[in-house]
């Protein structure tokens, strides 16, 4: 297992429990207590847990782990989210994505689809616009000439790779999407989507709200789960991608806000 892999793993566990030991955490990754050692003492470094004796401790359950690492997370889960989500997308939309590592995924999907779309050629009413705040997507299709892309200006957020805040709002409200792809960190009955962030949580709204179509992806760790930042009810959106059938009462909530579930 690559140390990338390792960290990630060790950091969901850990934000997850609350706390790991050594010998958990080794038994889990199948690797020898030194390894742990090392890891957790280089993670700690960081900042992104707080190593003790014989272990780790996160101040919070909640805690936002850095894109980079969220990326190793469910890389399965999250690739057959975005292939169903890439379904959604017809040829010619203008598409909004939002930043985190399973929308990232969905970017890549349609930038290869871009791809074979222009060898094929198709023509130019296939074209996507893609128009995004994440500056790591924006980065992969800058070079991509199949696609036109809008990049969304604001202040940068380490943690997501996003540019949000309000002149990223401002920027967004001169747009109109087809449809438009936020990821959350939690979805849940009572609190709707949320995410860690305030200023992320507007920016993921103001998405929405030119959107004609507003669809959330979230993995199976998302789901009944809640964090601080409200980002809207569940009524105002129009459909969840996820790799699992939503519990209750979350699955309830869904159905009565008439929103769609697909199942990756």
């Amino acid at each position: 297992m690559l140390k990338a892999d390792r960290f990630a793993r060790i950091l969901d566990h850990v934000a997850r429990a609350g706390s790991a030991d050594v010998h958990e955490l080794a038994e889990l990754l199948d690797v020898s207590g030194a390894t742990i050692r090392r890891d957790l003492q280089a993670l700690d470094e960081q900042g992104l847990l707080r190593r003790t004796h014989g272990g780790a401790v996160t101040g919070s359950v909640n805690l936002e782990l850095p894109l980079r690492h969220r990326a190793g997370a469910r890389q399965d889960e999250k690739h057959r989210i975005a292939l169903a989500a890439a379904e959604l997308v017809p040829d010619g939309a203008v598409v909004g994505l939002a930043g985190g590592s399973t929308v990232t995924e969905l970017a890549r999907l349609l930038a290869e689809r871009s791809r074979v779309a222009e060898g094929s050629k198709s023509g130019e009413g296939s074209r996507l616009t893609v128009v995004t705040n994440a500056v790591n997507i924006a980065a992969d299709l800058i070079v991509r000439p199949e696609i036109r892309l809008v990049v969304i200006g604001g202040q940068a957020r380490t943690a997501s790779y996003e540019l949000v805040g309000p002149a990223a709002d401002e920027h967004l409200a001169r747009y109109r999407l087809d449809i438009a792809f936020i990821g959350v960190d939690g979805l849940s009955a009572d609190a709707g989507c949320t995410t860690h962030d305030e200023m992320e949580a507007h920016t993921d709204r103001a998405f929405l709200q030119v959107a004609s179509q507003g669809v959330v992806l979230a993995d199976a760790s998302k789901l009944g789960k809640a964090t601080f930042a409200s980002i809207c009810p569940l009524r105002e959106i129009d459909a969840v991608v996820t790799d699992a059938t939503p519990p209750e009462p979350e699955r309830s909530a869904l159905a009565e806000a008439r929103v769609r579930v697909i199942t990756a």
